[in-house]
């Protein structure tokens, strides 16, 4: 079973940056596709960044398209989502996903069901 756990979370100004992570255990993170999504408060949750199983292929929501960017570190079984110009409608509880078979396609990366295995979400909370 594989479980994966958010870090990172926090308080931070209107502009800032904030870097949140990912790590898995009870599985390699490599060669498995990645994704991140938030949820905010009383919104749905919506998809924000993934990477494919090689990261050879990243997809971002026009949300965040030039401010966050995903990467990971299949050695440590880590990825990481590195935000910058944070706006205080980014406000939300961030959630880590991974699946169980591999997918590249930007589509794919952006699909919440493709997703089988998901953390419990770090808080990220932007003040103006």
């Amino acid at each position: 079973q594989v479980q994966l756990v958010e870090s990172g979370g926090g308080l931070v100004q209107a502009g800032g940056s904030l870097r949140v992570s990912c790590a898995a255990s009870g599985r390699t993170l490599s060669n498995y596709p990645m994704g991140w999504f938030r949820q905010g408060p009383g919104k749905e949750r919506e998809f924000v960044a993934g990477i494919s199983y090689n990261g050879g292929n990243t997809a971002y929501a026009d949300s965040v398209k030039g401010r966050f960017t995903i990467s990971r570190d299949d050695a440590k079984d880590t990825v990481y989502l590195q935000m910058k110009s944070l706006k205080p409608e980014d406000t939300a509880v961030y959630y880590c996903a991974t699946a169980q078979r591999r997918f590249y396609s930007s589509t794919d990366l952006s699909t919440s069901s493709n997703y089988d295995y998901w953390g419990l979400g770090t808080q990220v909370t932007v003040s103006s």
